[in-house]
């Protein structure tokens, strides 16, 4: 038995000895180079393309079985241009000798130095690379084995890598020219350095590369480090500490350069759950910082995205500023210097759902929720409720309250729609709803306020309440029809019980009237921005004041000193406290193209009953305006009410913020006393004027005319 046993074990010693010899020997009688026709061959064979191998080939044997190269080159597909399609400087990759004996593949370092890839779109939208991923049969006719065929053939499909001991992708580059869209990208520098790689281990993996687009001259410059682990199975990817940075430059970028920051924990792929979840993500620009946690569900079918999203507290103003975006002048400097966002994020490839959305203004807490349905024709929803803004912070700056322009909430929403693009009001697809608990806009203030709005198929509707409006209510409505070829607006607004000296107080920072108004008004109108909206307004409107007093005024005092001139009295002196009562102011207007006309206005005290009529022209702000005063004598015991046979006329003309009055009281006056008063008016003349300055004073310019109107010379 000892015999043939010394026999076998000299027989194996002996093979293992030639084996040796064979490898270390190997490269001495076998020149890789002499293969370099039969190698360019095959690649033409299977690819059509030319391989130029130009540099030398090192191959090497024990402990690891690989090649070294030079600088090889593959010819472009056919139709492109005649430059190579892969140009590579340096390679070197080997495989350990031993392992494959057991079926198993140990690679050591993958090496490539200088590559350079020429992609390219031809104006057919053909790409160069098309033929080298088509299918076997495309090319040669011939197919890819079956799993059973290969199972036949010594069971190619056993082999499994066992380890990979890096790659290095050193000064890389990719030339990409799409001549169908005239697009041309530089992607060079490109470094990529991945360590020693096993199953179920993490692979620290470095990249760094630079974009470059010569057309708008815009480079970005990207550096990602990350761990990359893959299990056994090779169904879960775990990607673990990412750090991801890029900086774009050029001349249209805010600042000519912005840097953004994308840290990862850990993102884990479940290919059999179909499942992505993102730990500890956060995006960091500036003075903006991002963060969430997302779970991604059914990544192969109808992807859906959820988690929590929080947006840290930033300065909209800086960061608008950051990003070379000018911000204009508010009445608040420090308006916009505020925000944080927090939501549970819904997102799936075709909608976005924000539920409970809490939005910090500046001072403005805002709470409630948020979705877009279809990207492609989106449709919002929303439903927030706000516990107090004040807009008037962000408005641009008013010279004087007195400049303040005198509009409504309905037509301050339909000036701000008019701002906004035709198209895009075309397109809208709204339905929400906005509560606010406090607002103030324009110095007024409101409670308990709704908004509903509505926006499909070229049609805007709003309904919009105000539950406390200085003792009163509001209620509107406004619908915006874009369907035409100019816009198309119809808006009916009503006050109730409103107080006026309050209101009057906060929207023009003094009141000259008191007393409660109602209020209500139907228009109609057309156009593209807010002057043309204005020209064309047409509709109705109708007031009723109520209890009310002109302070600073005594309508009935200036009519009580004509007649004492005419009984040659002294002139008595203004009194700050004068004013005038009216127990009721009643009447209705027309619009037509933006020009209001008033023929029923009455004004009623227990004096004086005044008519009047006229006009206000909104494209010129000019006013036109008659009254006839009516002197009325209070019924006593002895008497009843008597009415003065001869009205007094008052004339208002002048625009909105400058009026002029003038008072005739020539039918008063017979001839005799008409010489009497001159001669009063030549001896009192500086203090009749002195007396007008000072209501002009208390009412605005062009009141004191109706006090010099009485005195004027004839």
């Amino acid at each position: 038995m000892r015999k043939p046993v010394k026999v076998a074990l000299s027989i194996i010693t002996a093979l293992v000895f030639l084996v040796i010899i064979a490898i270390f020997t190997l490269p001495f009688f076998i020149d890789p180079n002499d293969f370099k026709p039969e190698i360019a061959a095959a690649v033409k064979n299977k690819t059509g393309r030319d391989l130029t191998i130009s540099g030398e080939l090192k191959l090497s044997i024990f402990p690891w079985l690989g090649i070294s190269s030079g600088k090889i080159t593959l010819g472009n597909a056919t139709g492109f241009q005649d430059q190579p399609f892969a140009t590579l400087e340096e390679s070197d990759i080997k495989v350990k000798l031993l392992p494959l004996v057991t079926k198993k593949i140990e690679v050591n370092r993958i090496v490539l130095k200088g590559l350079t890839l020429n992609l390219a779109k031809n104006q057919q939208g053909g790409n160069n690379w098309d033929d080298l991923i088509a299918p076997p049969d495309a090319t040669n006719g011939t197919a890819p084995p079956s799993a059973h065929n290969a199972g036949k053939n010594g069971e190619i499909g056993a082999l499994a890598v066992l380890a990979i001991g890096g790659i290095a992708i050193e000064n890389a580059r990719i030339n990409w020219d799409d001549q169908e869209s005239g697009e041309h990208l530089l992607i060079k520098d490109i470094n990529l350095i991945a360590g020693k790689f096993s199953y179920d281990e993490p692979v620290a993996v470095d990249l760094s590369l630079i974009v470059f687009n010569p057309g708008i001259k815009f480079t970005e410059s990207i550096k990602l480090t990350t761990e990359v682990m893959l299990n056994e199975s090779q169904d879960t990817i775990v990607l673990g500490h990412s750090d991801f940075q890029t900086t774009t430059e050029g001349e249209n970028i805010p600042g000519k350069s912005l840097t953004a920051m994308l840290t990862v924990a850990e993102a884990a792929l479940d290919i059999a759950k179909k499942r992505i979840k993102v730990s500890g993500l956060q995006l960091k620009s500036n003075d903006l910082t991002f963060s969430a946690e997302i779970t991604g569900n059914n990544i192969n079918d109808k992807l859906i995205f959820q988690g929590p999203v929080n947006i840290a507290p930033f300065s909209p103003v800086k960061v608008l500023k950051q990003l070379g975006i000018s911000v204009p002048v508010m009445q608040d400097a420090n308006a916009l210097s505020k925000t944080a966002i927090n939501f549970d994020l819904l997102a799936t490839e075709n909608s976005i759902d924000l539920q409970n959305l809490a939005m910090t203004l500046d001072d403005t807490r805002i709470k409630g929720s948020t979705s877009i349905k279809d990207f492609g024709s989106p449709a919002i929803t929303f439903n927030l409720a706000a516990d107090a803004i004040d807009v008037d912070r962000y408005l641009p700056p008013l010279a004087g309250k007195s400049s303040k322009p005198v509009t409504s909430p309905a037509m301050a929403l339909a000036a701000g729609a008019s701002a906004l693009p035709v198209e895009t009001l075309r397109k809208l697809n709204i339905d929400g709803k906005l509560s606010l608990g406090k607002l103030k806009i324009n110095g007024l203030a409101m409670q308990d306020i709704e908004l509903n709005l509505s926006a499909k198929n070229g049609l805007i509707k709003t309904q919009q309440s105000a539950k406390e409006f200085y003792q009163g209510s509001y209620n509107g409505s406004l619908s915006i029809d874009m369907l035409n070829k100019k816009p198309a607006l119809s808006l009916n607004e009503k006050i109730t019980h409103v107080q006026v000296e309050p209101l009057l107080k906060d929207f023009k920072g003094e009141a000259r009237m008191s007393g409660t108004v109602d209020a209500s008004a139907q228009l109609q109108g057309e156009g593209d921005n807010a002057d043309e909206l204005k020209s064309s307004l047409n509709g109705n409107l109708s007031f009723l004041f109520k209890n009310s007093v002109i302070k600073g005024f005594n309508l009935q005092k200036i009519i009580d000193n004509a007649k004492a001139l005419i009984k040659e009295s002294a002139l008595p002196a203004n009194n700050k406290n004068d004013q005038t009562l009216f127990s009721e102011i009643t009447g209705t207007a027309t619009f037509t193209n933006g020009l209001l006309q008033n023929n029923d206005l009455v004004a009623k005290s227990s004096r004086i009953y005044i008519k009047g009529k006229g006009n206000a022209d909104l494209n010129t702000e000019q006013l036109d305006y008659k009254f006839n005063a009516t002197l009325i004598k209070p019924a006593t015991v002895t008497e009843p009410e008597q009415v003065n046979d001869t009205p007094i006329n008052i004339t208002v003309a002048g625009t909105f913020s400058n009026p002029t009055y003038a008072l005739d009281v020539a039918a008063l006056l017979t001839e005799k006393n008409k010489a009497k008063i001159q001669k009063f008016v030549e001896k009192n003349q500086e203090k009749i004027d002195e007396i007008a300055d000072k209501i002009d004073k208390k009412l605005g310019p062009g009141v004191g005319n109706l006090l010099k109107g009485l005195f004027k010379k004839n």
